[in-house]
């Protein structure tokens, strides 16, 4: 059974950081591009940042967070993690992991605000 948990979330000031976890389970994980993926409230789901399966571990980001997010992940711990620098307002949202293959986590909740 694919399990994806993510952990991390919370409320932090502008201009914070906060590092999210992704804890996977019941596939091969490191055969798996990983991503992260966010909803903000009364909006569509967004890609934010995706990590390859490949020994090379090329990463993408979305503009919108690019050079203050970074995506890394531990194949000997299963974890796809998601490390959120200078964070915004506009960050606030739902995270959600995801393995490409239909599987998502539960989401966590990060809220950026003063």
């Amino acid at each position: 059974q694919v399990q994806l948990v993510e952990s991390g979330g919370g409320l932090v000031q502008p201009g914070g950081s906060l590092r999210l976890s992704c804890a996977a389970s019941g596939f091969t994980f490191s055969w798996f591009a990983m991503s992260w993926y966010r909803q903000a409230p009364g909006k569509e789901r967004e890609l934010v940042a995706r990590i390859a399966n490949t020994r090379s571990s090329r990463t993408d980001y979305s503009a919108a967070v690019k050079g203050r997010f970074t995506i890394s992940r531990d194949n000997v711990k299963n974890t796809v993690y998601l490390q959120m620098n200078s964070l915004k307002p506009e960050d606030t949202a739902v995270y959600y992991c995801t393995n490409g293959a239909g599987d998502w986590g539960q989401g966590t909740q990060v809220t950026v605000s003063s």
